[in-house]
């Protein structure tokens, strides 16, 4: 089929990259988000990263990167410019799996545990005058 093509999916890549250079260097100085222009660049962008994802993921990979993003919206982000910039530098073979994704989020997690401090939570209980003859009813 067309999306398994290697060559379509180097097309793909390329002109994500394209697209996302042309937005980091033209959002600086256009006109900000009202811009009609710039939300149809926007549209666009996101519709190729949508489509270099189809390429990309496999459709069990796919879904728990679409439940991922429901419940933490900036992780999906994040995983998902990490596949795309695998893709565009050819380091992904064959299409993600889902244990292959499960992987990428486990290294990503411990990346982030290594950074920052585990936080602890230390209760200090208040010592009070405890009446043990209300208990006695």
């Amino acid at each position: 089929m067309a999306d398994q093509d290697p060559e379509l999916q180097a097309i793909r890549a390329a002109r994500l990259a394209q697209l996302q250079k042309q937005g980091g260097s033209s959002n600086a100085s256009a006109g900000g988000p009202s811009d009609p222009d710039a939300a149809e660049k926007r549209k666009e962008e996101d519709q190729m990263r949508r489509d270099l994802l189809a390429t990309v993921l496999d459709s069990s990979a796919r879904e728990r990167l679409s439940r991922i993003s429901l419940v933490n919206p900036s992780l999906s982000k994040q995983m998902e410019s990490i596949l795309l910039r695998m893709a565009q530098s050819g380091q992904l073979r064959s299409r993600v799996t889902e244990e292959q994704l499960i992987g990428l989020l486990e290294q990503a997690e411990a990346a982030q545990a290594k950074s920052a401090p585990k936080t602890t939570i230390s209760y200090q209980r208040r010592k009070a005058y405890d009446d043990d003859d209300e208990f006695d009813i």
